[in-house]
């Protein structure tokens, strides 16, 4: 599944942002197999399985990066997050989306996020999360890849922008013996070569040359990386923590924007009261 290449409409635009330097806010990026969180005032990042308990057995509500189960991906957030947040005052709510994802994903994203009562819903590509994360410089195009347990994304970023992005229904998740590491390389590779071919400008290769940003629990994994690597002929670095820099990246969002009266959002940000 390809996003349509663009003019540069697509480049990042500004939004204001409440501003309060003391506001509380969550970072959130909800996987298909793991759930991650951040919030105001907390060193550590919340990382729980992606399941709830209806009827005493365990159901999963968000499979291959789509949420399938809006109230139960609404019940795992109120028990992760529900007692820690303050009961005074509404969060500013920062979450991470497939770049795929589209408009129905962001609109169940924002339903189930309703339990923590957010004054501000704010969505970010997971591939932008990713490369604030890292602080990347993103003057310059960049190919991220992000690898989760039962999605992988290619994303290519251009002026911070979300020009071109490939995804397919496998991930870590999915690896057993009879299905190798190599077939979820072999399916990156495949992805960046239909972008460099149908690429009428030189970014792609641009961003090829300059080096791959892995991240997702599959860049944990060096029966993946090495063969990418290989396979690519260009650099492919995992990132630091990479199965938390979305999330990461989210936070870095966050505290900027209670810090600043306004900031560029990505490609696909949007906001609701």
């Amino acid at each position: 599944m390809t996003a349509p290449r663009g003019p540069r409409s697509l480049t990042g635009r500004h939004r204001s942002w409440p501003w309060c330097r003391h506001c509380s806010g969550i970072a959130l990026d909800l996987g298909s197999a793991r759930t991650r969180a951040w919030t105001s005032g907390r060193r550590m990042i919340l990382d729980v399985p992606t399941v709830t308990f209806p009827g005493g057995g365990a159901t999963y509500p968000i499979q291959r990066g789509t949420i399938v189960d809006t109230p139960g991906t609404s019940r795992m957030l109120d028990r992760l997050l529900g007692h820690r947040l303050p009961r005074l005052g509404r969060p500013l709510l920062i979450l991470t989306a497939p770049v795929l994802g589209g408009v129905a994903h962001r609109a169940e994203a924002r339903a189930a996020v309703e339990v923590l009562r957010p004054r501000t819903v704010l969505t970010v590509p997971t591939a932008r999360a990713v490369a604030t994360a890292v602080d990347a410089d993103l003057t310059r195009p960049l190919l991220v890849v992000d690898i989760g347990a039962h999605l992988t994304e290619v994303t290519l970023l251009a002026d911070g922008a979300v020009v071109d992005a490939r995804h397919t229904a496998l991930g870590t998740g999915d690896l057993d013996g009879h299905t190798p590491p190599a077939l979820i390389a072999d399916a990156i590779v495949a992805m960046v070569t239909a972008m460099l071919e149908q690429d009428r400008t030189p970014e792609t290769l641009d961003a090829l040359r300059r080096g791959v940003l892995l991240a997702g629990g599959g860049a944990l994994r060096p029966d993946i990386t090495h063969r990418l690597t290989g396979r690519l002929h260009a650099p492919a670095r995992p990132v630091p923590a990479p199965h938390t820099a979305a999330v990461r990246g989210a936070a870095q969002l966050l505290r900027a924007a209670h810090a600043h009266p306004s900031l560029p959002v990505a490609d696909g940000g949007h906001g609701s009261e």
